[in-house]
């Protein structure tokens, strides 16, 4: 059987989704429509009623319509309403009442329902069928406040103002909203019924406990000048919140209720008392009427008050946010010190001293010690209290990590602290603690200060060798205790001071220490001495300082040759410093030695020197990178010295030696690698 032909596959076409080249928004077809008015219905014809049978057929054609769309949506309440104001305009008000009643059938809980149908009552003044229609509509709908006010309001203007009272009370039994309660005490005010308002206003401060309706309460007893009985409704008001649930507008209202009686004292009573009670972050608003109060009505000494307790209030806030601010902490205390409450003061330091700084590090932990130590110094200088201080001085010593860090400060001030008391066997065993535990050089030259104030030197001694054991490269450790040894006029014991501390394989600043050895000698004037220690320094440094130094004390001996020998040392500082690469330093000996033989040589020995003064020459040199590139060149100050340019012919002959030595070496070098390559080969 022969196969079929395949079709070939149709291909779609792709259509052109380019963008046309006029586009055509929708605002410009609604705009086209608009204008050819497209939807618009002619309107139906006017029909003209000319007899009563005319009129019966068109009522009876509206009605079934009205009807039909009733039975289509029975659910639509505007329908209903639709039909019921028809018949009210037809004059068929019973018809129309029964619409209303067949649709408060399909949905008795609609307010707008009850409004029209009590409302078509009132335009026909069916004023028991409106009545019935209220009364209806609230006891169904109590909480419905539409129908309450229409119905009072109908009463009154009835009237009936006995009537409108009694739906009032009917109303109030439901204790509704403010506005409601409100509105009944203007309906009382306007027939002059103060003490029914009255009566009123004391349900509705109990239905309704507000700090405001109170004041509402007690202003309405002011605003008729009944001062006592406002004054009542003001301190029942601040009985009735107590202190758990105070309201700084409740007293603000009532002290400038007072204020404008022209009793300040009790103004500011209350204010006192407003602030002593109420928690301080609620306290802004009170603060600054106070203070205009005060300001206005006060003397001096009570707009210090005011104004202190403002400040009391900003840094008890401020601390609240940040507990850890300490400066914040600082100023709070003072202030308080200068105010003189010594409980309030110890409070305010317990809190604190709470505030911990939550990580252990020093720098965390500074400003917080010093709260501390004001608080052991206020304790014994203003309380004079001082078993209180010793336990906040033992206190902060139990709260600091010794082992991370510690304050040398406070453990002095605790010393000197039972220092003053008398205690020494306290001060001495705390420092002695404190050395155990956390050695510093500020607890060993406090320890050592307070020893030496009661001319204990044994046990200075004893200190100044724990003090060398704990850090033996401490020069200035090393010079105190020398110079407390001559001080006791104990030479040796100080010489042997000296000569261990600059045998100390490492020292800080040594320096100080051999000038400090160098002055003891002089003092001593052990002149053979001192030379030896210049001649022992010169040993281990060649500084330019040194052999100045070195020349000028030689010049200094009460000797016969003492010029000679600072001549000799100049002249040998001049030769060391020759091979030295920093030629300032040659220069600065050159300078000294000079002024040395304006002062004691003569011209022949002064002109000798300056033939040796060197010149000034500008140079230039490469400047490298880091990666070892040229990137520029720059000028440099250089000196050239007399006596190095005399011997630079030697030299240069020297270096062309040596040039030659090395040219020789590599050719027999290139000989040998020749000859073994021929051998391999």
């Amino acid at each position: 059987m022969a196969s079929k032909p395949q079709k070939m596959p149709k291909v779609a076409k792709v259509k052109d989704k380019s963008p046309a080249e006029l586009q055509i928004t929708a605002e410009q077809l609604l705009r086209e429509a608009k204008e050819r008015e497209l939807e618009i219905v002619p309107p139906p014809p006017r029909q003209k009623i000319s007899d009563p049978e005319e009129l019966q057929e068109y009522r009876l054609k509206k009605r079934r319509a009205f009807e039909d769309s009733i039975r289509k949506n029975r659910g639509n309440i505007s329908n209903w309403i639709k039909y019921a104001k028809w018949e009210e305009e037809q004059q068929e008000i019973r018809r129309a009442r029964s619409v209303y009643e067949r649709a408060l059938d399909v949905d008795h809980r609609n307010i707008t329902l009850w409004l029209k149908y009590a409302e078509m009552e009132m335009r026909s003044r069916q004023v028991n069928h409106a009545r019935n229609v209220w009364d209806r509509a609230v006891t169904i709908l109590p909480r419905a406040n539409q129908f309450w006010y229409k119905y009072t309001y109908m009463e009154e203007m009835l009237k009936n103002v006995a009537g409108s009272r009694q739906v009032f009370e009917r109303w109030m039994e439901w204790e509704p909203e403010e506005q409601a309660w409100l509105t009944y005490i203007k309906f009382e005010l306007r027939y002059k019924e103060l003490d029914r308002a009255r009566a009123v206003y004391e349900r509705f401060v109990y239905v309704h406990p507000q700090p405001k309706n109170w004041i509402k309460y007690a202003r309405f007893e002011e605003g008729h000048s009944y001062i006592q009985s406002a004054r009542r409704v003001y301190e029942r008001s601040t009985q009735f919140f107590g202190d758990d649930h105070f309201d700084e507008s409740l007293y603000i209202a009532f002290a400038k209720f007072e204020e404008g009686q022209k009793e300040h004292d009790r103004a500011r009573a209350i204010y006192r008392y407003a602030l002593d009670h109420m928690p301080k972050e609620k306290c802004l608003s009170l603060y600054n009427e106070y203070t205009r109060h005060e300001k206005k009505y006060g003397d001096k000494s009570s707009i210090d008050d005011v104004i202190t307790s403002k400040r009391k209030f900003q840094y008890e806030e401020s601390v609240q946010k940040n507990p850890h601010d300490y400066d914040t902490w600082f100023d709070y205390v003072r202030m308080l010190e200068a105010d003189g409450n010594v409980d309030l003061i110890r409070e305010t330091y317990e809190k604190a001293i709470a505030c911990i700084p939550p990580i252990k590090e020093k720098r965390h932990w500074r400003r917080y010690i010093y709260l501390w130590i004001y608080y052991a110094v206020f304790e014994e200088l203003t309380t004079r209290d001082n078993e209180r201080a010793r336990q906040v001085y033992q206190m902060c010593l139990r709260l600091i990590p010794h082992k991370v860090f510690t304050f040398a400060e406070i453990w002095l001030l605790y010393a000197k602290f039972e220092f003053r008391q008398k205690d020494l066997a306290a001060a001495r065993k705390s420092l002695g603690q404190a050395i155990g535990m956390c050695p510093k050089h500020k607890l060993f030259r406090g320890y050592i200060d307070l020893e030496i104030k009661l001319r204990e030197f044994d046990r200075c001694r004893k200190l100044y060798e724990k003090w060398a054991e704990f850090d033996p490269e401490n020069c200035k450790m090393w010079i105190q205790y020398a110079t407390l040894e001559a001080v006791l006029n104990d030479t040796d014991r100080a010489r042997g001071i000296y000569e261990l501390s600059i045998a100390q394989p490492r020292l800080d600043m040594p320096e100080y220490l051999w000038k400090s050895y160098i002055d003891f000698e002089v003092e001593q004037e052990e002149w053979d001495r001192v030379i030896h220690l210049y001649e022992r320094l010169l040993e281990r440094t060649n500084h330019v300082k040194v052999w100045i130094s070195n020349a000028r004390c030689r010049y200094s001996m009460p000797v016969p040759d003492n010029v000679i020998q600072a001549r000799a040392v100049f002249q040998r500082a001049n030769r060391s410093l020759r091979s030295c690469q920093e030629k300032e330093q040659r220069l600065m000996l050159l300078e000294a030695w000079t002024e040395f033989e304006e002062e004691a040589g003569d011209s022949d020995s002064l002109e000798q020197v300056k033939k040796l003064i060197p010149h000034k020459v500008t140079r230039r040199r490469p400047v490298t990178a880091n990666d070892g590139s040229q990137t520029r060149w720059e000028e440099y100050i250089d000196y050239t010295f007399p006596d190095d340019e005399a011997a630079k012919p030697s030299l240069l002959l020297l270096a062309k030696a040596k040039e030659w030595a090395k040219k020789q070496k590599e050719q027999k070098d290139s000989e040998e690698n020749t000859e073994s390559q021929i051998d391999e080969s």
